[in-house]
């Protein structure tokens, strides 16, 4: 089977982000962590020694440059996939002609670009070729692979993890792209540090944003006789708007709600409204983040803040009567205060503690003395035979017992000294002590 090239030569009308794509390690920026000096990645694809991998990081990072990279290295036959255009019937088709060509000793390199996007049947159509050795699969994805691709693959495949580039690598691939011949290297184009620096943040580690940025910006100039000129004020134009990173059902989705919790939990409330407005920026469902701030007023804040859980109600509400834009600042108002309460999660614990309990101790009936006897069999078999209302004692305790045997003496809510909660803890003092006495 012929070598297959992902990109051939490139017309002038193809992107900028295209036309000046690295051709070779030495040309590459950035991921140092994998591709410097002496690091595992750079040797495996300098040695022609790639197995099969997963490329993982944000858009624009070099994965499948990295990709092309191999491509051109490798001694193997080399195709690419697409999700649109790749039926299963397809992907075997090809599969059996690799194991083929597997068998006269001709490897078969696989690129899939997005795998996260084929669905289970496709990977799994790759699966029994990677597993016998009959295909290289070089799989490239924004997603975590964790979530979505599928374990048994997964398992056969080195995942790299790549970064979003620094701010100083964007600008070096922005000042090659203007002295590339097969970029702006054949025309004047006059452009300052800072407007290079301005595309460099606006692109946020993001290549293929920062030169399709420069792209635009150097089409849109000021055209002379004998030069371009980009000036900031044109370029303000096409920065304006900064693309937050997040997607509201992948993994930016749960980090960042993590964040926020975290940050709420260690009392920072900057880093909360600074998580808080990521999400929003995002696109979130302020209703999700408002029902994630009920359950951490209870779980971390319980009763230390009897106040907190009223608060998050209320901002839900808010939410769901004005939407957003405008229930933002209500948001801000929850986060901030929950940031400030004292923390308790001894509710949280006591939950898990009794959930412990009744899934490792035998499920005993409930005391007859408590079981509500609304029918007359249901009096003669005993039940609600000497119960004692509290309510007619004079401490408002009395020594009836309500637990079921196999866990009676078990504590569950043991709480803190932290803001409200000391309140209760001293009254929780005073019941046990009364038992105590009169036990």
């Amino acid at each position: 089977m012929k070598q297959e090239s992902l990109f051939s030569n490139q017309p002038q009308n193809t992107p900028l982000a295209s036309r000046v794509r690295p051709k070779d390690l030495d040309q590459f920026v950035g991921q140092q962590h994998l591709l410097g000096t002496g690091k595992i990645l750079r040797e495996i694809i300098k040695n022609d020694q790639v197995s099969s991998m997963i490329f993982w990081g944000p858009p624009g990072v070099g994965k499948t440059t990295l990709a092309e990279i191999i491509a051109r290295k490798t001694q193997s036959s080399f195709l690419s996939f697409s999700a649109v255009d790749s039926s299963i019937s397809k992907i075997k088709k090809i599969m059996k002609q690799a194991e083929l060509d597997r068998e006269i000793g001709q490897r078969t390199m696989v690129f899939v670009d997005e795998i996260h996007r084929f669905n289970k049947a496709q990977q799994d159509a790759f699966l029994p070729y990677v597993e016998r050795g009959s295909i290289i699969l070089i799989g490239a994805t924004t997603e975590n692979p964790s979530f979505e691709i599928n374990s048994a693959l997964l398992s056969r495949c080195k995942v790299f993890v790549l970064k979003a580039l620094k701010q100083d690598d964007i600008v070096t691939l922005l000042e090659n792209a203007l002295r590339n011949p097969e970029g702006f290297g054949k025309q004047t184009i006059k452009i300052g540090q800072d407007e290079i620096q301005a595309i460099a943040n606006f692109a946020d580690g993001d290549a293929r944003t920062a030169l399709n940025t420069l792209e635009m910006a150097i089409l849109n100039g000021d055209k002379t006789a004998d030069a371009t000129t980009v000036n900031m004020a044109d370029l303000s134009q096409l920065i304006a708007k900064k693309f937050v990173l997040y997607d509201k059902t992948g993994e930016e989705h749960y980090n960042i709600i993590s964040a926020l919790h975290k940050s709420m939990r260690n009392s920072d409330t900057d880093a909360a409204i600074y998580w808080l407005s990521r999400m929003l920026e995002g696109g979130e469902d302020p209703l999700y983040i408002a029902r994630r701030l009920v359950r951490f007023a209870s779980e971390d804040i319980g009763l230390a803040d009897t106040n907190a859980l009223n608060v998050a109600i209320n901002v839900f509400q808010a939410c769901q009567f004005i939407g957003m834009p405008e229930c933002d600042v209500h948001l801000v108002e929850a986060v901030t205060y929950l940031s400030l309460a004292p923390k308790s999660n001894a509710i949280y614990k006591a939950r898990l503690a009794a959930a412990k309990d009744v899934k490792q101790t035998a499920n005993d009936p409930v005391p007859l003395q408590i079981r509500n006897a609304p029918t007359k069999l249901m009096k003669d078999l005993g039940y609600g035979k000497g119960y004692e209302l509290a309510h007619y004692a004079k401490d408002k305790l009395t020594t009836m017992t309500t637990m079921p045997p196999s866990v009676a003496g078990h504590e569950y809510y043991l709480p803190t000294s932290e803001g409200n909660e000391r309140r209760f803890k001293d009254r929780l003092a005073q019941i046990k002590a009364w038992h105590e006495q009169n036990g």
